[in-house]
């Protein structure tokens, strides 16, 4: 345990020193004036929690103050760590639907690190004890289907895959077949990387998730969006998007690690209600956790309050 609140710790560094450093230097012992509420703001929305969820909390933390007559500004330190907290839904254990065999489409960006993310799946599931089959249906970038087959080797894991330029519907309805004639577990499948604002693109991948139902009535079981930490309150409008298109069921947050905008969670959770399933905390094939929300507070705030 001790050592995966590290990697939490480690992992949410950058976000961290960037925006929530800032808030606990605000908050010491100084006096509570109108000035304090205004830096706050600031930082608040500094920190990437976007625009209305940073003036939500700073509604309720004033409400909290006067009620409780605070005066001091590191009065406010607990009262911040709680409200962030109930800002996110409580940790979802990511169980895998009941079903024979699970599948699951994996949708996102271009270069969002949705092929890492599938295959670091693959090896969660695979720890779990499952039989792991992937499905390499992005056959718009030969890297993809090359860097999917790589890690398949790596991990020992089956892979599915068809030819570049191929039907991408016509892979992941093979998959399907393949993954219940083996008795497979656990079907991941890899879309290909797409900008949310392109219509056709969009079209294309709600019909490999009816392609998928057609092969098996009920899939996909679940459709999961992997969104690129980096780009921070730029991913809010990608995954409204994929949402509407083909009823994303839960977050993947990649590169987490690689960023300073974790403060975007919030917004995330405020304006699409929707679960944060995993986060990518590194670069190796076990740093892909089941999210934890008490974990990720810790994170970004350290032993702030």
């Amino acid at each position: 345990m001790t050592k995966d609140i590290t990697k939490w710790k480690d992992g949410l560094a950058r976000t961290r020193a960037a925006g929530f450093g800032r808030i606990a230097n605000l908050l010491g012992i100084s006096e509570i004036t109108p000035d304090t509420w205004d830096e706050l703001e600031g930082l608040l929305i500094q920190a990437d929690l976007g625009m209305d969820t940073a003036q939500a909390v700073l509604a309720g933390l004033q409400d909290r103050a006067r009620q409780a007559g605070w005066t001091k500004a590191d009065q406010l330190k607990k009262a911040l760590r709680e409200d962030l907290a109930t800002r996110l839904a409580p940790p979802v254990a990511v169980q895998l639907p009941d079903q024979e065999l699970a599948v699951i489409l994996v949708v996102g960006v271009n270069g969002s690190g949705k092929t890492t993310t599938v295959a670091k799946l693959g090896k969660y599931y695979q720890s779990l004890g499952k039989r792991v089959v992937l499905a390499a249906a992005d056959t718009f970038r030969a890297a993809a289907i090359e860097q999917l087959e790589h890690w398949g080797a790596r991990l020992d894991i089956r892979v599915i895959s068809g030819e570049q330029g191929g039907d991408a519907g016509a892979v992941a309805y093979d998959a399907v077949q393949s993954a219940v004639a083996g008795k497979d577990d656990v079907l991941l499948i890899d879309t290909a990387g797409r900008l949310h604002t392109r219509y056709n693109l969009m079209e294309e991948l709600k019909k490999v998730r009816k392609v998928v139902g057609k092969s098996l009535p009920g899939a996909p079981h679940a459709v999961w969006l992997v969104l690129d930490a980096t780009t921070g309150q730029n991913a809010m409008p990608q995954a409204k998007a994929f949402k509407a298109a083909v009823a994303v069921s839960g977050v993947i947050i990649a590169k987490l690690d690689s960023s300073a905008r974790g403060g975007m969670l919030f917004s995330i959770q405020r304006e699409l209600d929707l679960p944060i399933l995993f986060a990518g905390l590194g670069e190796a094939e076990d740093d892909l956790r089941p999210f934890d929300r008490e974990a990720f507070i810790d994170g970004i705030l350290g032993d702030f309050g």
